[in-house]
């Protein structure tokens, strides 16, 4: 790095290595380092934040493993471009490991994405994108059509589903965060598909992805909340 930096100032406090961490997040925060950009070598970060390199080191290992930074041999480390599934790892975990209502806390975000992920996609939809969306419905009728009904074969066109919504969008933001949740949440969906098959309720199944595709076609984005806390996705399944 040719220019000399303010986001580079010598360290005096503890946690070194988290501090390294801030100094370097805060220049890409603040569009001094972007994505693609080299970053200072471990010498140059060692000399400019006053730390040893061991610990430039270790911070840059935590950045590469979250998927904001990347090592390329013998080029030096870069910004990365675009997403990464690293970067989300570190949530999912922190997510599974709370045992303080976390099912309960997950069950909100998921609603409060999907409201709104519906309604981008109502003002994002095009024609193709729509007629995409219809043909997943219809292939949702289809596997729920056989004899017998296959829960993965559900399950798997309930997922395929959810992305074509989430994608017509056109916000990879949004698309990761849901794809975030739908991972967090996939044990609970597909026992929800399975008791629903189950319990001879494909109707409802079917009805539930048939009125999210009815409030997109028709732009009705006053009923959208209505639909999702009505719908299977947010509840139990009693199956006692």
């Amino acid at each position: 790095m040719n220019k000399k930096s303010n986001y580079f100032e010598k360290i005096n406090k503890s946690s070194v290595v988290q501090q390294v961490i801030d100094s370097l997040t805060k220049a890409m925060i603040d569009k001094e380092l972007r994505p693609g950009d080299k970053i200072p070598t471990e010498l140059e970060l060692s000399e400019a934040l006053g730390v040893g390199r061991l610990s430039i080191r270790e911070a840059i290992k935590v950045l590469v493993y979250f998927g904001v930074l990347e090592i390329r041999r013998p080029e030096g480390t870069f910004v990365c471009e675009g997403f990464s599934e690293a970067m989300i790892d570190p949530m999912i975990y922190g997510i599974i490991l709370d045992t303080d209502d976390s099912y309960t806390h997950l069950a909100e975000l998921r609603q409060m994405i999907e409201v709104g992920v519906i309604k981008l996609a109502i003002k994002k939809s095009t024609e193709k994108s729509l007629q995409i969306l219809m043909d997943k419905y219809k292939d949702f009728e289809n596997v729920l059509a056989c004899d017998p009904v296959s829960v993965q074969a559900v399950f798997d066109v309930d997922n395929e589903f959810h992305q074509i919504v989430s994608q017509m969008g056109g916000n990879p933001l949004i698309e990761k965060i849901n794809s975030l949740v739908r991972v967090l949440t996939h044990s609970l969906r597909y026992n929800t598909v399975e008791n629903m098959i189950s319990l001879k309720k494909t109707n409802e199944l079917l009805a539930a992805h048939k009125a999210i595709c009815d409030i997109i076609v028709n732009k009705d984005t006053n009923n959208i909340d209505t639909v999702i806390e009505h719908g299977y996705f947010y509840g139990y399944i009693d199956v006692s």
